[in-house]
């Protein structure tokens, strides 16, 4: 699957591919690569095993061609190693490091392994390792800022491959193999020119061919430019851009010239994308992100962008959507320029309108989904045509595959500080599109990444609103996936944030989700007594639907407790509260638990009467479910009662009801993540 990697934001799971026969040179590097490999590392020869994986080092500066020998070395060995292929980039195109958690979160994805929402470091980076030992798999880590970054994700087994791509050495990892390169020899540089302009070019002037091979220094990258500049000018001769780049006389390197010769030579929209992409999150583009960044039309970007990949300054990538990437040793070359052309007002409106279209398209990918919501039917068709997504799979793939991109975005919003509005709008409707079409399950480690995000801000802004629903969403995701003691503690400053806010809501269910913290960990007092004060709270602002249901939350905590006393008056005044609010379903339930805790309590004949009570009303509010489980409690009830005959035909009707509910087709949208209070963001303007 190495043409189809799977990408997962900053990992991918490849197979073994055939060789590259589009690969030049570097015939000696790869031999001494091949022959580390099959070295005997230092604790081999000490007579012990080697406890983790080898190392294989290709160092060299951006542009060397240092990501494509790797690249190359990979593909000639995977064979050998049936687990396939893991890659991951551990550093930002500005050279930023990735946290170590995403990365090893990103390979765990690319495992298909679980990664709990919010999980540490360390814990991921054992899970990886721990995953590792038992598999024959190569490990390809490009733009390793340092030693850290790669020690941390190194497998314990000697069975792995790691190859890691960096700009100097490694220094703390034992018995690294290194491989600094220099450039292309003059036979491959001058080759790699020819596949840009031809042979004709090349043979009726070799010298001037490696004249310009000379002053690219052979550098991949730079020759690469040179040969794009050429091939998009054929009338012009190899010696006139030799000429044109020895009589450069500014500083820089040999890439860095050959740029900006290319760059002046742009057209003027041209050259003014081109440096605004330096503004692109991730390093990844599409034409959405260069038409807001320019303020062009999108057929205009993309017109732009395509003549960019055949001039060689971007990449394309493999994706059913039109999308680019910026390399790497490019990036520092265009902040440059944009920093020197652009002022910094310019820059920072090309950042805004770029977060606003992203917004907009996030909008539109969550409205598709609401088929039934006529008010966002009329808001998708307010939309321009551009800004529309034709169906809802589309809406979902554009999500996918623009996920890095668009989590890129939010942190680098973030991280900006001077468009926190815009920030808070894209992140929330970043979350919003994620649980329509994922799921809050399935989303939940990038949400839980969104809401620090939201956090950050809301702290930095003094927002206690906005922090208090950062707070709660957090300690939810927290509770899901079992640290119930750090979700209590972000409950718990979630209610201090609501109180300075003033915030019922906020407030009210900070205090029901501490008591529900309180539960999980097993002081049943302190749950019944936070589940009071919601409840005192919601009784005070007639919240009658709210109330009944926190009577039984409290019941509930009675019942684990023991005091079924407490729990009886607490469940009948539920009861009573959901007959008032006209809830059949919700007091046929409670009558339910009722009879349930009256059995605890030793009181059959009393739980034989509400069961049947509940019976009818579960009939009444057409609960299947609900009624069968009633026939079984009866069931029981009867048996211990001594009336084996009536138990019998009370089991009987709950299997046939059972049996004929799992016959009926059940709704497509059923999913409980999908509710509309999943992770919800509050700090939002209702436009959006």
């Amino acid at each position: 699957m190495a043409d189809q990697a799977v990408d997962t934001g900053g990992a991918r799971l490849a197979t073994p591919a055939a060789p590259d026969d589009q690969f030049l040179g570097r015939t000696r590097e790869l031999k001494e690569l091949r022959a580390d490999i099959e070295r005997a590392g230092l604790d081999t020869i000490a007579g012990r095993k080697a406890p983790r994986a080898r190392v294989l080092l290709i160092a060299g500066r951006p542009g060397s061609g240092r990501t494509a020998l790797a690249g190359e070395l990979v593909r000639r060995v995977a064979a050998d190693y049936p687990d396939g292929v893991l890659r991951a980039r551990l550093a930002e195109p500005d050279g930023t490091p990735v946290p170590v958690e995403r990365t090893a979160r990103d390979l765990l994805a690319a495992l298909r392994l679980p990664t709990p929402a919010g999980a540490a470091e360390d814990d991921l980076t054992h899970t990886l390792r721990t995953a590792l030992a038992e598999r024959r798999m190569l490990l390809l880590l490009d733009d390793a800022p340092g030693a850290e970054e790669v020690d941390a994700l190194l497998p314990d087994t000697p069975d792995c491959l790691v190859v890691a791509v960096s700009g100097g050495p490694l220094t703390g990892i034992s018995d690294v193999r290194p491989c600094t390169l220099g450039g292309l020899d003059t036979k491959s540089a001058v080759e790699l020119l020819t596949r840009y302009t031809g042979s004709v070019r090349i043979t009726v002037d070799p010298r001037s061919a490696e004249s310009l091979a000379e002053v690219c220094l052979g550098q991949p990258a730079a020759l690469t430019l040179a040969g794009g500049w050429l091939a998009a000018r054929p009338q012009m001769a190899v010696s006139d851009l030799a000429k044109r780049l020895h009589a450069d006389t500014e500083e820089g390197t040999a890439l860095s010239r050959v740029f900006r010769f290319v760059h002046d030579q742009l057209p003027g929209q041209a050259a003014r994308i081109l440096r605004l992409l330096c503004l692109a999150p991730a390093g990844l583009v599409d034409p959405h992100t260069a038409s807001s960044l320019a303020g062009c039309s999108v057929d205009s970007a993309r017109t732009v962008l395509d003549e960019l990949v055949r001039l060689g300054v971007l990449r394309p990538v493999d994706s059913p959507l039109p999308q680019y990437e910026v390399p790497g040793c490019l990036h520092p070359l265009l902040r440059s320029l944009a920093e020197s052309q652009e002022r910094a007002g310019e820059l920072q409106l090309a950042r805004a309108r770029m977060l606003e279209r992203t917004v907009r398209l996030l909008q539109s990918c969550r409205a598709i989904t609401e088929t039934d919501n006529p008010q966002a039917r009329e808001k998708l068709q307010a939309l321009p045509r551009e800004l529309r997504f034709p169906t809802p799979r589309a809406a979902a793939d554009w999500l996918r595959l623009r996920r890095p991109a668009l989590l890129a975005a939010a942190r680098a919003a973030v991280a900006d500080g001077e468009l926190d509005t815009l920030a808070r709008r894209l992140m929330s409707q970043l979350v919003k599109a994620m649980v329509a079409h994922f799921g809050t399950r399935a989303a939940a480690p990038d949400l839980y990444g969104i809401h620090r995000l939201v956090l950050d801000v809301a702290e930095r802004r003094r927002l206690p609103r906005e922090q208090a629903a950062a707070l709660l969403n957090l300690g939810d995701l927290d509770a899901q996936t079992g640290r119930t003691a750090d979700a209590l503690v972000r409950y718990r400053a979630a209610l201090d944030a609501g109180r300075r806010a003033n915030d019922p809501y906020a407030t009210g269910r900070a205090m029901e989700s501490v008591g529900g913290a309180h539960l999980e960990l097993g002081d049943y007092d302190r749950a019944a007594d936070w589940f009071g004060r919601a409840l005192a709270q919601r009784l005070a602002r007639d919240e009658r639907a709210e109330a009944a249901r926190l009577y039984g939350r409290i019941a509930g905590a009675h019942t684990y407790a023991g005091r079924y006393g407490e729990a009886l008056r607490a469940w009948r005044a539920a009861v009573s509260g959901h007959r008032k609010n006209g809830d059949v379903a919700a007091q046929a339930r409670a009558l339910s638990e009722l009879a349930r805790v009256q059995e605890y309590a030793g009181r059959p004949e009393e739980s034989l009467r509400t069961c049947q009570e509940a019976v009818e009303w579960a009939r009444r509010a057409d609960d299947a479910r609900l009624q069968a489980a009633l026939q079984l409690r009866l069931a029981d009830t009867l048996e211990r009662l001594g009336d084996s005959t009536a138990a019998s035909l009370h089991r009987s009707v709950a299997e046939r009801m059972l049996g004929e509910e799992a016959q009926e087709p059940s709704a497509p949208d059923s999913d409980p993540e999908h509710g509309a209070n999943a992770c919800e963001i509050r700090s939002a303007s209702d436009e959006d």
